[in-house]
């Protein structure tokens, strides 16, 4: 009964460890991560639903994610998408959908900006970095009675993962975001604040005060790193690889410039000129009649009527002699030419990103020559081949004197810095193997377990429960020859047996128990009895019931 027990025991103890040893082979990938960042509410929304769809879940550490069985992730989510969660907190207009009757104009407009705003947060909330936003819109009522409107005005504030920020560019994107959103907002309207209460928007507002944005620091890296390859790919062949240090620093300017010029020729040949108008103007008429005659009534007369035909050419007029000098009569002549101008517009704009001036300065290695020795020593270069290395520093780089580049190369020798070896770590020390333990610490402690349980308590128990396997017949013959037995060796001639001897089955004579050579066969005899001891038994029973 005791062996049953144990039997029973040990196999329930076995099923149990292969049952724990399943477990935890499957336990860490059986989890996926259905939502992160969950509100209050839309947590408990959807933990009533998992309840309802008898699904597991559990949290991750500090609760920031919920996860439920990885086969299942797909499927519930599309389910509770059915369903309509998670809601989230930031509505838009699917608040239209839900207008109640009776709803007053006030009230509409105030969903209508609701909506607008939980847009434009989703909007925002997809750009990377950006964990969380929030949009204010001051949106005046329009009036066609006031002659000057008031515009609309927007606030962003904007919550930044761990470790992140916008550039401008990023922030210019979220102001024309906005503004072009709104009717008649201006991008100037909108203000960005981030969760430490800078406002981040007026960079913007003034590049001055900005200074350089991430693009153009990264120009400027960049056309540092080519000249300073440019150096090193020059100078490296004649050199060597690592008997060289180069740095090159750019001044860069990214000033935007725009110039407009009018220019006018001077006055040109009026024959090679265009003329644009001309005007000419004469006029002529008779002078005053000089006074003639002698002062009386006759010179008081009315004048003669004309003698001139109606029709036919007018005659010439004939002074008299009196008034010869008043004939002579005025005229006046004007002509005016107008020439078109010659007028030169001239718009410039500089590109931007050009180079004000360039820094460098390289550092070369002494050279290792073969003294008469045959030890390697260390020289300086000579003061010619510098000037031929910075003249190919010079022409590498395009050295400019009128913009001011300066180029300074000296020969140093380079100190030897002895890196001290890391100290190995012991291998049960290194991450990868004490995951590695932890991982198997847990499935190797089952299965020893269970092979400890299976050899030492149910291979025993089994043992036990056989059979008594059936006693063999004995082999008289064999042990009564072993032992001298005179009984089982009838039909033997008896003659003489010499001391110390003893005679076979086969007539044979052997030595006898007690001499050195029987002690040989005494052995035999008792091997013979641990392998068969029933044999043994039967045959020391035989002999105790005879005489």
């Amino acid at each position: 009964m005791q062996k049953k027990i144990m039997l029973g025991g040990g196999i329930a103890a076995l099923l149990a460890i292969v049952v724990a040893l399943m477990l935890a082979m499957g336990r860490d990938n059986s989890y996926g991560v259905l939502y992160t960042n969950l509100s209050d509410k839309d947590g408990g929304a959807i933990i009533a639903q998992l309840q309802q769809m008898n699904v597991p879940y559990k949290y991750a550490d500090g609760g920031g994610a919920l996860l439920i069985p990885t086969d299942k992730v797909h499927d519930v989510r599309l389910k509770l998408a059915s369903a309509g969660l998670p809601k989230g907190s930031v509505v838009g207009f699917e608040l239209m959908e839900t207008q109640r009757f009776g709803v007053t104009q006030f009230q509409e407009r105030l969903n209508f900006q609701r909506g607008l705003e939980g847009e434009l947060t989703r909007s925002i909330q997809t750009l990377a970095g950006v964990e969380s936003a929030r949009v204010h819109l001051a949106l005046p009522n329009q009036n066609g009675f006031f002659r000057e409107q008031q515009k609309a005005s927007a606030s962003v504030v904007l919550t930044m993962y761990p470790g992140r920020a916008l550039d401008r560019g990023q922030v210019a994107g979220i102001v024309h975001l906005v503004s072009s959103s709104v009717p008649e907002m201006s991008t100037k309207a909108v203000s960005v604040v981030d969760q430490s209460g800078e406002l981040i928007s007026s960079a913007l507002e003034s590049s001055d005060q900005a200074g350089l944005d991430a693009k153009q620091l990264q120009y400027v890296r960049q056309s540092e790193a080519n000249y300073t390859q440019r150096i090193k790919d020059s100078l490296e062949p004649v050199l060597g690889q690592h008997n060289l240090r180069a740095q090159v620093t750019a001044e860069i300017d990214f000033s935007q410039t725009e110039s407009t010029a009018e220019e006018y020729r001077p006055n040109q040949n009026p024959s090679e000129a265009a003329v644009r108008s001309q005007q000419t103007s004469e006029q002529s008429g008779p002078g005053a009649p000089a006074p003639s005659g002698i002062p009386g009534a006759s010179s008081n007369q009315p004048p003669t009527p004309a003698s001139a035909p109606v029709n036919g050419n007018a005659q010439p007029l004939q002074a008299t002699q009196g008034n010869a000098a008043g004939a002579s009569g005025s005229s006046r002549r004007e002509a005016v030419t107008n020439y078109e101008v010659d007028k030169t517009v001239r718009v410039t704009r500089n590109a931007t990103g050009n180079i004000k001036r360039l820094n460098a300065a390289v550092v070369v290695n002494h050279r290792m020559v073969t003294d008469a020795k045959g030890n390697r020593v260390s020289e300086p270069i000579s003061d010619l081949e510098m000037e031929k290395l910075t003249s190919l520093v010079r022409e590498t780089i395009g050295f400019s004197e009128q913009r001011g580049d300066s180029i300074k190369l000296i020969n140093t020798a380079f100190q030897k810095v002895e890196t001290p070896e890391p100290e190995a770590v012991p291998l049960w020390q290194q991450p990868e193997a004490v995951d590695l333990i932890r991982t198997l610490a847990l499935p190797l402690a089952l299965t020893l377990a269970a092979v400890v349980i299976a050899f030492g308590v149910i291979r025993p128990a089994l043992r036990a429960a056989r059979p008594p396997a059936p006693a063999a017949e004995p082999e008289l013959t064999k042990l009564s020859a072993l032992i001298d037995d005179p009984q089982v060796l009838p039909g033997i001639d008896a003659g003489p047996v010499p001391p110390g001897m003893v005679r076979a089955p086969d007539g044979q004579l052997l030595p006898a128990l007690g001499t050195p050579a029987g002690d040989v066969r005494l052995e035999s005899a008792r091997q013979l009895a641990r392998e068969n001891p029933m044999a043994l038994a039967n045959m020391m029973r035989a002999w105790m019931s005879s005489n």
